[in-house]
């Protein structure tokens, strides 16, 4: 120690404002950091606000009470054939939709008919095929309105439509409520009967198929690297092929499911099947550097510990790595298959942006997925799909935030600390 150097006067003028001065900084930097999380804290807030507020309305949807005299106006089909396989088109082909009309006409005055949904006929053959007795008599039907009045009753309109409309609620004709049909059917050219569940059902199994292919693939290529696989320039290449393949853009995979599954193989084009083999490529090695880096974490003294009292190097890593990792798999994994649920540019190469107007029967059946019916939607020109777009918005978010949910219980269910 230098005897020549004087002592640090803490107390100094010069040392206090150099202290002000990093606790200062220090003071700076700790409000960027709370104003940076309190913006990104607004931006989702809002982003919520806006996507509730818009699609709330998507939800619902408004009735018009029509009341049908099936005896003034009779329906000339065999009540017996109403639980055949062809009901539909025997009771299509007997003059439904006509019948419908005219009763609209009568109850609702002048083009009564418009003020209702070009298939609103369905809902009456519905009731029809599960209650035949209603072809006797005069029954009221709650039916669809048309677009045009269901977002006149939600945001009022002006003119002739919205007096109209008006008159309509106060004669009590009018109801909006909880839209079901939304949750039960496909896609539609109709506002009032296009619904979600045709997608949804079809982003399900796709997803099925991917987690199905890529999660045990994936996992155990990376227990093979990085328990087994020796280290040399093959492995190297191997490690940063996966890398590299993790960047790689998502529509380069379906490039490549649509020369692989589709032209060479002859899979069939636009279903769950090559849409589930398409996203498992995409999100194989996202769950491969996941998976080795939870193994990593692993302390080597379990396997040391294992080895010790006679365990095997399989014994090792089945009974006692792969547990301890698995809640760092099992998180990395489901947030990769998040990912994967809300692509569109890998399926919109292999078929999967036409018009679906059926629910997808099976894994090879055309099919839809979510993000591609929102994209669908947002294309139409009709306003009634504005609010069906917002609301089918709202059930990814809920399907997205799920998977993630899912992911941090099963991290802290499976968790064990050492």
């Amino acid at each position: 120690m230098n005897r020549d150097t004087a002592p640090t006067d803490w107390k100094g003028a010069a040392m206090q404002k150099r202290i002000a001065g990093r606790y200062a900084a220090e003071r700076r930097f700790k409000a960027m950091g709370l104003g940076a999380v309190l913006l990104s804290g607004f931006f989702l807030a809002f982003l919520l606000f806006v996507m509730v507020g818009n699609g709330a309305r998507g939800f619902t949807y408004t009735h018009v009470a029509v009341p049908i005299d099936f005896k003034a106006m009779p329906l000339t089909v065999d009540k017996a054939r109403l639980s055949d396989a062809d009901a539909d088109q025997v009771i299509a082909n007997a003059g439904l939709a006509d019948i419908v009309a005219f009763a609209a006409d009568e109850a609702l005055g002048k083009d009564g008919s418009q003020l209702i949904s070009e298939n609103a006929w369905k809902e009456v053959r519905t009731r029809i095929k599960a209650d035949p007795e209603l072809l006797d008599g005069k029954s009221l039907f709650e039916l669809p309105a048309s677009s045009a009045v269901d977002i006149a009753a939600k945001e009022g309109a002006k003119g002739a439509l919205g007096e109209r409309v008006d008159a309509l609620e106060k004669e009590g004709k009018l109801s909006t409520g909880f839209h079901t049909p939304f949750f039960k059917n496909a896609d539609a050219t109709d506002p009032a009967v296009a619904g979600i569940w045709g997608a949804l059902k079809g982003s399900l199994m796709t997803i099925f198929i991917a987690f199905l292919i890529a999660f045990p693939t994936g996992v155990l290529a990376a227990l093979y690297l990085e328990e087994y696989a020796p280290k040399n320039r093959w492995t190297d290449l191997i490690e940063v092929s996966i890398n590299n393949l993790a960047a790689v853009p998502s529509i380069i995979f379906g490039l490549l499911a649509l020369a692989v599954f589709i032209n060479w193989f002859g899979l069939c084009q636009a279903s769950p099947l090559v849409g589930g083999l398409t996203l498992a490529l995409m999100t194989m090695p996202v769950i491969v550097i996941a998976s080795r880096n939870a193994i990593k974490s692993v302390p080597p003294s379990i396997r040391d510990a294992a080895l010790g009292v006679g365990a095997s190097p399989v014994q090792v890593v089945f009974h006692h790595v792969l547990p301890l990792a698995l809640p760092g798999i099992l998180t990395g994994t489901i947030i990769g298959m998040a990912r994967a649920l809300g692509e569109t540019a890998p399926l919109l190469l292999v078929g999967m942006r036409a018009f679906i107007g059926d629910v997808p029967g099976g894994l090879c059946s055309p099919s839809t997925v979510l993000p591609m019916q929102i994209f669908l939607w947002s294309d139409e020109v009709d306003r009634g799909f504005v609010e069906k777009t917002s609301a089918a918005i709202i059930v990814l978010l809920f399907v997205l935030l799920s998977m993630n949910a899912l992911a941090i219980y099963l991290r802290n269910k499976f968790e064990k600390r050492w």
